[in-house]
């Protein structure tokens, strides 16, 4: 390799790796490694060592004076140059996961000689790395304990330029570069950790046991696919030579936490109730503990090696709800003992083998009483719901270094997630469901009561006092599990590094969900003969809706990738990477209805060092991502599935469950959107010529070191998705042309669904049994009779500066981006719906109308500032600011006139100003995507202060305090502003559904010995 220029600055490089840059690049194919690189004189003798682990590599250097040690693990390591005349040099460097560390030996062109120093950084952050050309930020434990941030990977995540917190709907995920929530990929120690059944959450290891974590925003190279929005990437802590043990107790008081603010009605259509309490939040609680304890050491000293933590977490929640509220009135528990194990295998100098095993199985309990409407009071306990998450990850994986040019890696690894969900009433009687179609879940109905507040007030209003979670529950045996292998092999060959690989990520899911009680009973009124309401006539009617699904479906994926790290010239590299993506969907039936093959994904990119010193760094890449369907697609979309409703005239109404008596049908049963409980053709469930979801990235860079204590970058990043997967449920195109083809179509039918997954804008092909008999009809449907095509982009420019000094360090990061389409991805923040893939964006072309514009995770300006400041040998204190722009806002309401009512979907459209308040009285007023305004800015300070008393070795103490001012802004509101069926404003619109976290005061206790 041509590297006589590269890294020659011996002193900025000893003092870069020192300093460091936390805003840096990843190197390939190194999941859970790093490496080191630099240049000293042909046929001199490096030699690698961790003393405290006896690591050892010993190497020649090339005739083009380069040497580089691929796949170690991160940790501190000991270089040292054996020169021909007996001399040494010495530099103490640490690596970090996914980076490249440069250690130069070569004197010359003006550097500085520095044979014999030890250099020994402090790592506050980490070195440029020319080495690469992609985009990641890294936190070493260290770091992470010094600044006040929550002990969660997305907490730390966030801390990343290009990151914003997503919607509240989706728990505690982010949004990284303008995509949604459900686009990320979460990896342990090379693992893939994240939950694919909607991608919604991830395995959690124990904050104890991170000892660093890489968060990739973009250009990540072709080893990493599955994913349009960021990697997390997370190595653990692992076992030494020298014994370390300790434990630790956080504490964070009720007693300490401010008052959450109250919510109140807003939709100034709705002046009667505007100002008025919606939601009385002073008698809610929230506080929690985690102890942890773990040991480390060496089994065989330089040969085998254990780490191991175990934790436990409790917290406790009392939730009010509402004023409006009857019955759920919540206290949950959470907490289970989690662990995790690792284990290293230094087999010979060349082999290393290792262990990873992780539980963070968790069961949140939550109980609720009955409640007095319009007080905060506690009645009788109506019952207990547990809900079991997470569960148990097994990984092995080896590495070997087969020549001075040649590692391979091999990895196989093992993981289950616990969905289930079971209910106890308060006389202690079992309510589950089991996953038969024909079996709903056993306990009380839900009870849904829509009818006129004249009408409640000559009965009352009709509800239950024994439904414990009034919604769906999972079946009770709900679970997923993994199997992943990969191999990943990395060969110099002369002024190339080249890096390919094949993996493999098999995922079933055992899923169903059904109503608590097996159905809701909807009671509305009838306006009776005239159409008229409140003329005496009116007569009330009950609905009965039955929604069972349960199935167990599976992913099976598999890619191929290949890289080139080409150094063209002594200071510029290239880099070239290709990726083979294989997806393939199977349903219920054991059956695949979608099978995407080989999907290409190349990607390009270049870095180069501008001195040719690692003082400063120019970078750029253009990729392609993919993204595959989720698992959850399948268990309604694709699966047999039990959808019925039917109206009824009534008697009475039982005074305990809310369930009508005295029942008379009123019409037939109906299936709807075809769904009878029987299994569905695979080959009618997705159009032939599917593409993946896909997008592309482009990203310009720079990096400088200003002086030997700061560094400052800039970087400008653009994405634009490509094509987007979903459902449309608008069956009339095929219809229409079944009924031109003189044809008599079915509906509903098992071969003639009504929703069918499509690429929104593209022609789509789709195989239909029109007539129910057998006979498979293939219809090729023009792209603009369904939808127009999805459209999302992201445009940023980031700005960041890192400084370290003896006592502190500080990073500072600035971001201005815009983020623009019709949809935002595999989730919909709008409603807060959770159906990955299969969101409501586009079931309907009326649905797309007016949808282009600023979306959810639109933040225009975000400053983003974190450090700690060493006071003196035993008191330190760090910092966390964050101020950042609201979101968009949306008016979400019915579309009228549609065929001489209001459209079927209800309030989605992005319409509204149609109503009075005594119901539709004109056409649909437009209002497009995030024009009915923005949320406030938000901003919040956290602090912390540690002590470390020299009487007491190894002993800490340290208080955090979250939002130090108080600052509770509105974070999302409710955005549907009519009711669905009539058009009326509701006073719902508007209300407040999330603030900015209150004030809260961690309280920390640890020992170390």
């Amino acid at each position: 390799m041509k590297r006589s220029s590269l890294n020659r600055n011996l002193r900025r490089s000893a003092l870069t790796v020192a300093l460091g840059l936390c805003f840096t690049s990843a190197v390939h194919a190194q999941q859970a490694t790093g490496a080191l690189f630099g240049q000293a004189a042909s046929g001199e003798t490096v030699v690698i060592e961790n003393p405290a682990t006896g690591f050892r590599r010993e190497l020649v250097v090339g005739a083009d004076g380069g040497y580089r040690v691929p796949s170690i693990q991160p940790g501190s390591y000991r270089v040292t140059l054996k020169r021909a005349d007996g001399s040494t040099a010495v530099r103490d460097v640490t690596v970090s996961v996914g980076t490249g560390t440069p250690v130069n030996f070569a004197a010359g062109g003006g550097t500085t000689q520095l044979d014999g120093v030890t250099v020994v950084g402090t790592r506050a952050v980490n070195p440029i790395d020319v080495s690469s050309v992609a985009s990641t930020s890294i936190l070493t434990a260290e770091q992470m304990a010094k600044i006040p941030v929550l002990r969660d990977a997305t907490s730390v995540a966030l801390l990343a330029p290009g990151t914003v917190r997503g919607d509240t709907a989706f728990g505690n995920l982010a949004s990284f570069g303008g995509s949604s929530v459900a686009e990320n990929q979460y990896y342990v120690n090379g693992f893939n950790i994240t939950n694919s059944y909607r991608s919604l959450n991830f395995a959690q290891v124990p904050f104890e046991a991170i000892a660093e974590q890489q968060t990739m925003t973009g250009g990540y190279g072709s080893e990493f696919g599955r994913s349009l929005g960021g990697v997390v990437n997370q190595v653990t802590k692992r076992g030494t030579n020298d014994f370390q043990a300790g434990g630790n107790i956080f504490w964070s008081p009720d007693s300490l936490r401010s008052e959450v603010a109250n919510t109140y009605y807003s939709n100034p259509l709705v002046p009667g109730d505007l100002g008025k309490l919606r939601q009385d939040n002073s008698n809610d609680t929230l506080g929690g503990m985690q102890a942890a304890v773990w040991a480390g050491g060496a089994l065989v000293k330089d040969k085998l090696f254990a780490y191991g933590v175990l934790t436990y977490s409790k917290v406790d929640r009392e939730d009010w709800g509402t004023v409006l509220s009857r019955t759920n009135t919540d206290e949950s528990e959470k907490g289970d003992p989690t662990w995790l194990v690792k284990l290293d295998w230094n087999i010979t100098d060349d082999h290393h083998l290792e262990f990873t095993g992780l539980s963070d199985k968790r069961t949140t309990t939550t109980k609720t009483y009955l409640n007095t409407v319009g007080e905060l009071d506690r009645g009788n306990l109506v019952g207990t719901s547990y809900a079991e998450s997470g569960g148990e990850n097994y990984v092995f994986r080896y590495t070997g270094y087969l020549t001075e040019a040649f590692t391979v890696s091999a990895l196989y690894g093992t993981s289950d997630y616990s969905r289930s969900r079971r209910l106890v009433t308060a006389d202690g009687q079992q309510v589950e469901y089991g996953g038969d179609l024909n079996q709903p879940a056993t306990g009380c109905p839900v009870i849904t009561d829509i009818r006129p507040g004249y009408r409640q007030a000559i009965t009352g209003a009709y509800s239950s006092s024994c439904n414990i979670t009034g919604t769906s529950i999972d079946r009770v045996d709900s679970k997923d599990t993994r199997d992943q292998f990969r191999l990943d092999f990395d060969w110099e060959i002369g002024d190339h590094r080249v890096g390919f690989g094949y993996d493999t990520d098999d995922f079933e899911s055992v899923a169903g969900t059904s109503l608590e009680g097996g159905r809701i009973w909807r009671y509305s009124t009838n306006n009776g003969p005239d159409g008229l309401a409140n003329t005496g006539d009116e007569f009330d009617i009950v609905r009965e809706q039955i929604v069972n699904q349960g199935s167990t479906v599976r992913v099976e994926q598999h890619a191929y990738y290949l890289e080139d790290n080409w150094q063209v010239t002594d200071t510029f590299q290239a880099y070239i990477g290709l990726r083979w993506d294989t997806f393939e969907n199977f349903n219920g039936e054991g059956d695949a209805y979608v099978k995407i093959e080989n999907q290409f994904a190349p990607r390009l990119g270049f870095s180069w060092d501008v001195n040719g010193d690692s003082s400063w760094k120019v970078y750029g890449t253009a990729g392609r991502y993919a993204l595959p369907l989720t698992s959850s697609v399948a268990v309604r979309g694709a699966s047999a599935s039990l959808f019925t409703r039917q109206n009824f005239n009534f008697t009475g109404v039982d005074p305990v469950t809310g369930a009508p008596i005295g029942l008379t049908p009123r019409a037939a049963l109906s299936y709807i959107n075809g769904e009878f409980g029987e299994p569905k053709n695979a080959a009618t469930i997705a159009s032939k010529n599917l593409d993946p979801m896909y997008q592309d990235e482009y990203i310009l860079g720079t990096q400088y070191q200003l002086t030997e204590h700061q560094s400052v970058g800039v970087k400008g990043t653009y994405r634009k998705l490509k094509a987007a997967i979903d459902d449309n449920c608008d069956y009339t195109p095929i219809f229409d042309m079944a009924v031109a083809d003189g044809l008599d179509p079915v509906l509903p039918s098992s071969g003639f669904p009504y929703c069918r997954m499509f690429n929104p804008g593209a022609d789509s092909v789709f195989v239909t049994d029109i007539e129910n008999n057998g006979v498979m009809t293939e219809y090729t449907i023009p792209g603009e009779l369904l939808s127009p095509p999805a459209k999302r982009s992201y445009e940023a420019l980031e700005l960041f500066w890192d400084g370290s000094w003896d006592k502190w360090f500080a990073s500072a990061s600035y971001t201005m981006a815009w983020n623009k389409g019709n949809t935002e991805g595999g989730v919909k923040s709008d409603i807060g719906q959770s159906d990955t893939s299969v969101t409501q964006d586009f079931d309907y072309k009326e649905l797309a109308v007016d949808s282009y514009g600023y979306l959810p995770n639109d933040r225009r300006h975000s400053l983003k500032v974190f450090g700690n400041y060493q006071i003196n040998d035993e008191w330190s204190a760090g910092g966390n600011l964050l101020v950042q722009s609201g979101r968009p806002i949306n008016c979400l309401g019915v579309l009228y006139p549609y065929h001489g009512g209001i459209h079927p979907y209800g309030a989605s459209f992005f319409r509204c100003g149609t109503t009075e308040a005594g119901g539709v009285n004109g056409p649909s007023e437009p209002v497009p995507r995030g024009t009915a305004g923005r949320l406030p800015w938000t901003n919040s300070i956290d602090l912390n202060i540690a002590y470390f008393p020299k009487w007491a070795s190894g002993l800490a103490f340290k208080i955090d305090v979250f939002n130090v001012f108080d600052s509770q802004k509105v974070t999302s509101v409710t955005e549907v502003a009519e009711d669905g069926t009539t058009g009326v404003p509701l006073n719902t619109y508007l209300v407040p559904r999330s603030f900015q976290a209150p004030r809260s005061v961690r309280f920390m206790v640890q020992y170390d010995f």
